[in-house]
């Protein structure tokens, strides 16, 4: 379209510099000649029209589809990254499981098997609700189990 209004106004430009040329020169041949030339640039002007219009939607149909094709290339790679952190994340998960295991097992093992490491589990959580101000009441039992109920007979505060 600016191709087209641009050859538009050569053509016209240079018509009316061929009238002057004809009305200063009093010969009317030259000016003539010009007046012609610009009537000629101004109707390929105007034929023009059609074809730099196509070409045009083209362009923009190519810049549109280079654009589109950049936005999926970045997509596709923002997955990529989301997928290797996730990846990453989950080795981390599954090499720190390992290690938990690894130390209860140490640690089971060298408190006698996983009865004494119950048996240390409770005594440690024992000292970290004293250790909070909990009150603690043993009842002897004949399997030496501790009542879980206990703690419903707490007054609420």
């Amino acid at each position: 379209m600016l191709i087209t209004i641009v050859i538009l106004i050569i053509g016209l430009i240079v018509g009316f510099v061929g009238y002057v040329l004809a009305d200063s020169l009093r010969s009317s041949t030259p000016g003539l000649i010009t007046i012609a030339v610009g009537v000629i640039i101004a109707i390929a002007g105007l034929l023009a029209y059609p074809y730099t219009n196509v070409w045009q939607r083209s362009m923009s149909g190519k810049a549109q589809l280079a654009e589109a094709e950049f936005n999926r290339q970045i997509k596709v790679r923002e997955a990529a990254a989301i997928k290797d952190s996730a990846q990453a994340l989950a080795d981390a998960e599954i090499t720190r499981a390992l290690g938990v295991a690894e130390a209860n097992r140490i640690v089971a093992d060298g408190l006698g098997g996983p009865e004494g490491y119950l048996r240390y589990l409770h005594i440690e959580s024992l000292k970290e609700a004293r250790a909070q101000g909990a009150q603690v009441i043993y009842v002897p039992t004949e399997a030496g189990l501790p009542i879980l109920e206990a703690s419903r007979l707490k007054p609420q505060q």
